[in-house]
């Protein structure tokens, strides 16, 4: 038997389901949020989507409504991460304001309080959010591999700029401008590896400005 309840919407029904349907950007931005924080904490391997859920709050059909997989949670969390270390990183280092060396020496001290800011809140150095995806996953998932090395070209550009504002200016001789930059990088990825092995970010702002020597000359035609 089915029985057929016919009611009017009162106020509180009313604010009820406005507020359900407010809160959806949130609660997406807070699922992402919190698997942001535990893939960096901790690994993207060993954190399910049953802890995701957990920490947020949120039931499993909450977490699939937005996010099909956790493969597509992880992307979505890569690119968050980019956007952030963009507005934030190298939005204050890499400013057109500063000569184009002092712009490397300010990103290498960027990236020091960054990780200082991690093992002050958490207790142990994290490490490059993209260089812990590549590391664990490159040889097992090819979409997140793509997307970690898309967000570091992304970042490297900017030190591209950098090295080439700097030849212009004469900071810098005549050399390999894309191939010193990402040089740069992965000396940079290499210490904060380093330092997440010793869990000590004084490692970064020790080796760090080290990276303003670095030289890759033009290949001999």
């Amino acid at each position: 038997m089915i029985i057929s309840i016919n009611k009017r919407l009162t106020y509180t029904d009313r604010s009820i389901i406005m507020r359900a349907m407010t809160n959806i950007p949130d609660t997406k931005q807070h699922i992402l949020d919190t698997a942001a924080t535990l893939f960096h904490t901790q690994s993207y391997g060993d954190v399910g989507i049953a802890t995701i859920c957990k920490e947020a709050g949120v039931s499993k059909g909450s977490f699939f409504h937005f996010f099909p997989s956790k493969q597509d949670l992880g992307v979505a969390v890569l690119e968050q991460f980019r956007e952030k270390i963009n507005a934030t990183l190298v939005a204050k280092a890499f400013s057109s304001q500063y000569p184009p060396m002092e712009r490397l020496l300010r990103f290498v001290h960027e990236l020091y309080q960054f990780q200082k800011d991690q093992v002050d809140q958490h207790g142990h150095l994290p490490g490059c959010p993209f260089g812990n995806i590549v590391m664990e996953q490159a040889t097992q998932d090819d979409v997140l591999r793509t997307k970690a090395d898309g967000c570091i070209r992304s970042i490297a550009n900017h030190l591209r700029t950098a090295v080439t504002d700097a030849v212009q200016s004469g900071e810098l001789p005549p050399l390999d401008e894309s191939a010193t930059a990402e040089a740069m990088f992965g000396y940079l990825e290499g210490i904060q590896l380093m330092a997440k092995a010793r869990n000590d970010p004084e490692l970064i702002r020790t080796l760090g400005p080290a990276v303003t020597s670095i030289r890759v000359p033009r290949p001999i035609q």
